[in-house]
């Protein structure tokens, strides 16, 4: 049981904006169901979330200690909404369509408002995964997409699909595709880009070199140009090795700078062309299993696909070319 007392700059406020103020890791739902319950008065007396608090009020709390706590990513999901586009879903993972601007993982500006919190919500609310009685296993991104890069997303439901999942894209036996919007038009119109990549671990930023240098690792991406249209390309890509802002950085260096990419190409493409992220998706996934998946074998083969990306639909659409000639 916790008691709080309303303080001047607190009174005549609501008592449920007063809660969701002070007790941030409590969930609306259930401060509703708390308050069913008798189990949040004010001066001893059963109280209602509209109710306007007086100076000197005490509101009385019988609940769990965790939700006073500091909001930390272990619990946020108590906290979140999910508003999830699943792409598919059986007992073992989640294929998420990530919109741009969503952060996977909390960081130092984002605690609560991840892809993650989200996943572990949506579980939690549907009563699979019960962290109570978990002893370690909670469910897991097995792939990350930069904050400003939409695609597709994969969470595993249980252990043993993590880890085939994180050997499976060790392995490269899951393809991943890209679309992007890129200035200029490339020559040949398909290709390789290889190269080696050095990350600046403090400014969470890669240079691009032809040759090997101590640090980097190397680089290599496969590149089909789409379509062209008024200095701008529309490629399908896709990642031979996974290295940091691989895609963006390999296109900077030749030349390519992606559209909207402020890091390592000019944000000023994207306004002319109407879209206010940067032009990159992570659009299909290509489960390639060459040997045994042991509980995912049913997914050999198969491949998942983002029907409909913006920047991709709205360029070819205005680009004056086929619509079936010019598509991924």
């Amino acid at each position: 049981m916790r008691e709080l007392v309303v303080n001047k700059n607190d009174e005549n406020q609501r008592l449920d904006r007063f809660l969701i103020k002070n007790l941030p890791s409590l969930p609306t739902s259930l401060m509703f169901k708390y308050f069913r319950l008798k189990r949040i008065k004010v001066n001893g007396k059963r109280s209602k979330g509209d109710q306007r608090l007086a100076l000197g009020d005490v509101v009385t709390l019988y609940i769990n200690d965790e939700f006073f706590d500091k909001p930390d990513e272990d619990t946020a999901y108590l906290r979140v909404t999910p508003k999830l586009e699943i792409v598919y879903e059986d007992e073992n993972l989640l294929l998420i369509n990530k919109k741009p601007g969503l952060i996977v993982h909390s960081d130092e500006n984002e605690v609560e408002n991840t892809l993650i919190s989200q996943i572990k919500a949506y579980l939690y609310q549907k009563k699979e995964w019960d962290p109570e009685n978990e002893n370690s296993f909670a469910p897991a991104l097995c792939n990350r997409i930069d904050r400003n890069t939409g695609g597709i997303v994969i969470a595993a439901k249980n252990a043993e699909t993590l880890r085939v999942l994180n050997q499976k894209i060790k392995d490269r036996e899951i393809r991943k595709l890209y679309l992007c919007l890129v200035n200029g038009t490339f020559q040949p119109k398909m290709g390789r880009l290889d190269g080696f990549i050095k990350k600046n671990e403090d400014e969470n930023l890669v240079t691009v070199t032809d040759r090997p240098i101590k640090g980097a690792k190397k680089a290599s991406t496969i590149y089909r140009t789409i379509c062209s249209n008024k200095g701008y390309s529309l490629l399908e890509c896709e990642l031979l090795t996974g290295r940091t802002h691989q895609i963006r950085a390999q296109l900077a260096h030749a030349g390519h700078p992606i559209v909207g990419d402020g890091k390592y190409g000019q944000t000023g493409g994207k306004k002319v062309l109407g879209f206010s992220h940067q032009a990159l998706y992570s659009y299909k996934l290509i489960f390639s299993f060459t040997t045994s998946a042991s509980n995912l074998d049913y997914l050999k083969d198969r491949s998942f696909t983002i029907k409909n990306v913006d920047f991709a639909d709205d360029f070819i659409k205005n680009s004056g070319q086929n619509t079936n000639d010019c598509s991924p």
